[in-house]
């Protein structure tokens, strides 16, 4: 298939491309680069050195023989050059990443909150537009969160998308099917939320065939690909904004830093490694919904695990004191968080967990490129509110920190 990774840059894009790549089919890149000004923005690099994306591309060409085209295109605002390109390259599947990804981020203040609505919710409505007006028969793959649903306890498994409903009429009652309500607990989040109504539009009103991906918090940095060459490595974010929690406490364990849990550490978490997320996109690509269907959503993750139990355990294996700072989010205190993710298991999916070994690895990676990391930047200090941003702006070891806005 001719396949179009947006945001193929990023986190989960790179690898993603990768492994399409590797499995034969012919992958494109579009991406604006925005992650990489956002570095600049924040004063924080990745842990693991990242070269160009030209210069990753020319290396996986060399590795593997396999050619990745690279696009720069912004999708929130070059809405023609995007269409111009559908038009003409015509692809079998297009996945989408392309959206600011950080709910710290999008809560930094009032200009990262427009950003985040204006770069997600115009950049995939934009590319649903163009879908349907090119009349490109693409299956579009996109990375959701489950974020969406504000992780509350509500007692029983969060459905993969539907939920059946009754309801009162004069005439009794009557069945029907509507989306899991959502919570979003973040700007960012709501974005996330605001994408499953256009999917919902375009898909019955232009027959569009959506796949809506639901994930877990992502974790580990290496998969099959990205180990093949030093230069093809993923990037690891470890600061406040972007890093993701495990991450964050295998980085910290493994620099001899408190472990930072925010709050009572009660919140319960959904969690994938980045190997099973591209695994995911695949089996996604290969059980595509046909045209006029409903759109199809899978709940994209592992297990479950409280916060406070992931720094108990990173603690268990390296040592690490346990450090509990205020926590600069609006949430809950404690939540529970059962999940329903049967359609991936069904599929083929064979998870990888907590338990097989690979923490070492990501703390490997950490003790590797220690000399990057800049300490002052691993506490969490984007709050949703300015109270809580305010009491956030210490790290374990009592120093001020300096809160980029």
């Amino acid at each position: 298939m001719k396949i179009a990774v947006l945001g193929g840059d990023g986190f989960c894009g790179w690898p993603t491309a990768l492994h399409l790549s590797d499995q034969g089919h012919d992958v494109h890149v579009i991406d604006n680069l925005s992650r990489r000004w956002i570095d600049a923005e924040l004063g924080v690099q990745s842990l693991t050195p990242m070269d160009s994306i030209q210069e990753r591309v020319r290396i996986w060409k060399k590795v593997t023989g396999r050619t990745i085209e690279f696009h720069k295109i912004d999708l929130a605002k070059q809405y023609d050059r995007l269409r111009l390109w559908l038009s003409e390259e015509r692809p079998d599947a297009i996945i989408h990443f392309a959206e600011q990804r950080a709910a710290p981020y999008s809560m930094k203040s009032d200009s990262h909150k427009v950003y985040t609505v204006d770069n997600n919710v115009r950049g995939t409505h934009n590319l649903l537009a163009a879908m349907a007006e090119t009349g490109i028969d693409a299956h579009l793959v996109h990375l959701g969160t489950m974020g969406v649903y504000g992780y509350s306890s509500v007692g029983a498994p969060i459905p993969e998308g539907y939920l059946d409903v009754e309801i009162d009429t004069p005439s009794g009652k009557k069945g029907q099917e509507i989306l899991y309500p959502t919570k979003p607990g973040s700007v960012y989040h709501m974005t996330k939320s605001l994408d499953q109504i256009l999917f919902q539009f375009y898909a019955q009103n232009d027959g569009l065939r959506i796949t809506d991906l639901h994930q877990g918090i992502v974790w580990g940095t290496h998969t099959e690909q990205t180990k093949r060459h030093e230069q093809l490595i993923n990037r690891f974010d470890y600061d406040g904004d972007y890093g993701t929690v495990l991450n964050r406490f295998l980085i910290q364990a493994a620099i001899g830093y408190p472990l930072t849990v925010h709050g009572t550490g009660g919140q319960t978490r959904a969690f994938i490694h980045i190997q099973d997320t591209v695994r995911c996109i695949e089996l996604a690509l290969g059980d595509a919904p046909e045209r006029g269907d409903r759109v199809r959503i899978f709940n994209q993750m592992t297990e479950t695990r409280r916060v406070r139990d992931l720094a108990e355990l990173v603690a268990k294996l390296s040592g690490a004191e346990i450090a509990y700072l205020p926590n600069p989010r609006k949430e809950a205190a404690e939540n529970d968080l059962i999940v329903d993710n049967k359609q991936f298991l069904a599929l083929g999916l064979e998870p990888t967990t907590l338990a097989e070994g690979l923490l070492e690895e990501v703390v490997e990676v950490a003790k590797r490129y220690e000399h990057r990391i800049d300490r002052k930047r691993i506490p969490a200090v984007s709050g949703w509110t300015k109270d809580l941003a305010a009491r956030a702006e210490k790290d374990p070891e009592g120093n001020r920190i300096r809160s980029v806005s």
